[in-house]
């Protein structure tokens, strides 16, 4: 002290002298300045083990307690000795004892975070243990650091019982991190998947089409069966499962069961493979055209039955489809679920053979009596038919003749002088009527039928004596009808005609249809005759410049000294004289 004093003394008056104070401010700033900062992550030694707590020495004024379960790690036995260097996380230099706050922990957790943010960048797997279980997954422990683990990721299918995978070192796949949160998420699943991939794609690539392996059905679906190769899978559809029609998997199929298969189909890219069962055995549609030739008639099963047909199975493997069409020769509408059930034993004829489609055409109706053929010998055509009338319709009625084989009255055969669409008012439903058979088509299975045809055409009765109209004959009519442009006259039977107003006299100052009144009788010539259109055209002129002409020719001309008066005249009394020797 007497040195310092004295260095004092001979000290520049410009340098003061330290205190006591001054050198224990300069020590503990000194202390300051060599110690770590808090929250950092520094390396420090065990000095001892007591009390299941270890002392920690990191160069501070005093030691740090760090209990010994930071030490340890699930599934991992603790294993720490004196003499140990290990890394810790300061918390705070000094606490109210004087001991330095340390933490294994978070001196892991934050060495962790480091590798695991590498990890999921690098896209890298991370080695953790599952030691907890929360809402909706599970806890991970990663060296350190806390994941959180979803049930959804836990395995590629959905586990029951996760026991045995807990505080089990297992391979992770980091999916979503965020230091700042702590939050880190993990998944289990997208390991296996990734290395279920690897194997599938080795396992892919040792295949190849037509082999033949072993699988076990894994799982069953409407439209097949899955099948496991050892690894991977492969579809059984349901049509490959065997020649003969499988209407469900399950008909042949259990899950669990061992089947013999082959590979039929192999996508490298998808990795899809499509396997089957049927292969393995012989075709029966080898022959199949010899063994059920044209014509033939067979019993066989019915196995399915659709809107347009149904499908009927002659032997194990081939099946043949009788058409809607082909199933009854009456019964047109009728739904093929009501005519035959799957089931049932029915007799067939073979219609058609496709080989190569591997399809063949079936009738059901050709094993019976055709009716068509009846009906054409029992009712031929010109013969007469009384039935019910079993509908009306737009252009028709249908009349039941024989069984339920119906005839069909067009509306144009429903009346000589009326129109169809007026004579068709005068039917109902389940009437009794008689009709003639006008045509018969056994093939496309048609009767056409006649209601006027029962009587004869007024046309051909209303010319003279009951002959028949013919083109020139001299017919008697009554007026019905005047208007511009002529009359309508009917004739005998009801047959209707008419007169152009041109051809209502020879002198054009007579073509004057006022002339004529409803209910006169006139005499015309038949000029022209539509038995389709049921039309007649009458002419008063041609009659008269016909009359004319045969007057001249049996009393010669006025030029011979005879007036056209005297001659007509004399016609005139001939013709009188024939009405009345006819009379």
């Amino acid at each position: 002290m007497a040195r310092a004093a004295t260095a004092t003394k001979t000290a520049p008056s410009s340098i003061a002298t330290p205190s006591r104070e001054d050198f224990a401010a300069m020590l503990e700033q000194s202390f300051e300045t060599q110690s770590p900062q808090e929250g950092s992550v520094i390396k420090g030694t065990i000095v001892a083990i007591e009390n299941d707590f270890a002392m920690v020495d990191v160069g501070l004024k005093t030691e740090g307690r760090i209990a010994l379960k930071e030490f340890s790690m699930p599934g991992v036995p603790t294993e720490v000795k004196v003499g140990d260097e290990v890394e810790v996380y300061l918390e705070r230099v000094e606490n109210a004892l004087g001991e330095a706050v340390l933490s294994r922990d978070k001196a892991r957790r934050e060495e962790s975070w480091i590798k695991l943010e590498k990890a999921f960048n690098d896209q890298t797997r991370v080695t953790g243990v599952i030691f907890g279980r929360v809402k909706g997954g599970f806890t991970v422990d990663l060296d350190g650091a806390v994941a959180f683990l979803p049930g959804s990721q836990v395995d590629v299918r959905p586990m029951r019982d996760v026991g045995p995978l807990m505080n089990q070192a297992q391979l992770f796949q980091i999916l979503k991190m965020d230091r700042r949160r702590g939050n880190i998420v993990v998944s289990r699943r997208a390991v296996l998947e990734e290395r279920r991939a690897e194997e599938r794609t080795s396992l892919v690539a040792s295949l190849a089409e037509k082999q033949v392996v072993e699988g076990v059905v894994k799982n069953i679906t409407d439209y097949g069966a899955f099948v496991d190769l050892g690894g991977v899978d492969g579809l059984l559809h349901v049509t490959d499962i065997a020649w003969r029609r499988v209407s469900h998997p399950t008909e042949v199929l259990s899950v669990g069961q061992t089947v013999t298969v082959q590979i039929i189909k192999i996508n490298h890219e998808t990795q899809r493979i499509s396997l089957g069962m049927k292969q393995l055995q012989t075709d029966p549609w080898e022959g199949v055209a010899a063994k059920y030739p044209v014509g033939a008639k067979f019993t066989g099963k019915v196995t399915n039955v659709t809107d347009y047909g149904a499908f009927v199975e002659l032997e194990p493997g081939v099946e043949g489809l009788v058409h809607v069409s082909e199933m009854s020769w009456v019964k047109k509408n009728l739904a093929p679920s009501k005519l035959v059930t799957p089931g049932a034993d029915v007799e067939v004829q073979v219609l058609e053979v496709d080989s190569n489609k591997r399809r063949i055409s079936l009738g059901l109706k050709q094993t019976q009596e055709n009716p068509w053929t009846t009906v054409a010998a029992e009712h031929p055509v010109g013969s007469v038919v009384e039935g019910e009338i079993k509908s009306i319709t737009e252009f028709g009625l249908f009349i039941g003749i024989d069984g339920e084989i119906d005839g069909m009255v067009h509306l144009s055969d429903l009346s000589w002088s009326e129109s169809g669409e007026e004579a068709i008012k005068r039917y109902e439903k389940g009437q009794t009527v008689k009709a003639k058979v006008l045509d018969i088509d056994v093939e496309k299975e048609r009767v056409s039928l006649g209601i006027k045809q029962l009587d004869k055409d007024p046309i051909e009765k209303a010319g003279p004596s009951g002959g028949g109209l013919k083109k020139g004959n001299v017919v008697t009519g009554t007026v019905t009808e005047v208007n511009d442009g002529g009359i309508e006259v009917e004739l005998e039977g009801g047959v209707r005609a008419f007169i152009r107003r041109a051809d209502l006299a020879r002198d054009r100052n007579d073509q004057r249809p006022e002339r004529f009144g409803k209910g006169d009788k006139v005499d015309a010539m038949v000029t022209s005759i539509d038995k389709a259109s049921r039309k007649v055209s009458l002419s008063i002129k041609a009659r008269e410049v016909a009359e004319e002409k045969e007057a001249v020719e049996q009393y010669g001309s006025s030029d011979s000294g005879a007036s056209l008066g005297d001659i007509l005249g004399a016609a005139l009394k001939k013709k009188t004289k024939k009405s009345k020797d006819a009379e």
